[in-house]
């Protein structure tokens, strides 16, 4: 047996239960992964209250995942082999990383080597690959000269996409809503009071080149606006919901003016980067941005932090 949070139904925090179940049978094209630190994200916030039609309850949660290959049918991933996953539907159309135990497809499993402790590297797979892939999609990779504005800057992707767009040498700006949260930042700091963007004409006139927004549907069209002319947003986060009502593309985006996406779900797999990501943070170039460590019992508590818009960085959990 298992102890794993099981989301009952749809609602709010109180619907996830600590329960014992069986371990998973391990079956072809799946391998059991002992569980050592699950990193917390958004979409399981919006799935648990609902917001995801194909996900049927009771479901355990988790689109990533930290740990120990306990059971192998695929020559690869030798057993004890440290591994990451994320997405690929974890924790909605099959079980996910809420349990001391999960049962993953194998081209899911990243084998990695690492000295970093497992609550470092549960932070990182979900929110390094979304930060990396985000500023690719905005065109933005080593040598890019430009300016850009992050939108949701103390987000655990916010944070990990300041630095490494920092590294790679570009000049970022990052917005918060909260002062409190200003220190976190680097570069330049705007506060987001949900009114317009003060101090953006004053450090840009001509608007940054880039925008990641990480707020989303609350926020989208005001960077369509706040972009330069000819310049592109990437909206790459769902901090305000995942739906953009009454969008009018023509009205909204100015001529000349790009718009894209992200979806995490594109990197799945991507051994050799996160490899190079786990490497990069080994060597201090980046950080993990851990916020706090919940133990699995506390999975409601967890919830109820990231919902309140408290976490400053990643929130993790561990079984």
């Amino acid at each position: 047996m298992m102890r794993a949070a099981v989301c009952v139904r749809a609602g709010g925090p109180e619907v996830l239960e600590i329960r014992e179940l069986p371990v998973p049978a391990v079956r072809a094209g799946w391998s059991l992964v002992r569980v050592q630190g699950a990193g917390l994200n958004r979409s399981e916030l919006r799935t648990r209250q609902g917001h995801s039609p194909a996900v049927r309850f009771p479901r355990v949660l988790g689109i990533e995942c930290v740990g120990v290959v306990a059971a192998s049918t695929d020559p690869r991933l030798a057993e004890g082999t440290t591994v990451a996953a994320v997405m690929g539907e974890m924790g909605r159309a099959f079980d996910g990383g809420y349990a001391e135990y999960a049962l993953l497809p194998n081209p899911l499993l990243m084998p990695v080597t690492t000295t970093l402790p497992w609550t470092v590297l549960a932070a990182l797979p979900e929110t390094y690959l979304t930060a990396w892939g985000a500023l690719d999609a905005l065109g933005i990779g080593p040598g890019t000269a430009g300016r850009l504005l992050i939108r949701g800057g103390t987000s655990s992707v916010g944070l990990a996409a300041a630095s490494i767009a920092a590294g790679h040498g570009v000049e970022v700006a990052a917005t918060t809503r909260s002062p409190a949260k200003a220190g976190l930042l680097t570069g330049h700091v705007l506060i987001d009071d949900g009114g317009p963007l003060t101090g953006l004409p004053e450090l840009w006139p001509e608007g940054p080149d880039w925008v990641l927004d990480l707020v989303g549907a609350r926020t989208a069209v005001d960077s369509l606006r706040l972009v330069r002319r000819g310049g592109t947003v990437c909206v790459a986060g769902s901090l305000s919901g995942w739906i953009v009502p009454d969008f009018e593309p023509i009205a909204k985006i100015p001529s000349g003016t790009r718009l894209t996406a992200f979806h995490s779900d594109d990197l799945k797999g991507s051994t050799a980067l996160l490899q190079r990501i786990i490497g990069e943070v080994e060597a201090g170039t980046h950080r993990a941005g851990v916020d706090r460590v919940f133990p699995l019992d506390d999975v409601a508590a967890a919830h109820r932090y990231l919902e309140d818009d408290r976490a400053a960085g990643k929130l993790v959990l561990v079984p």
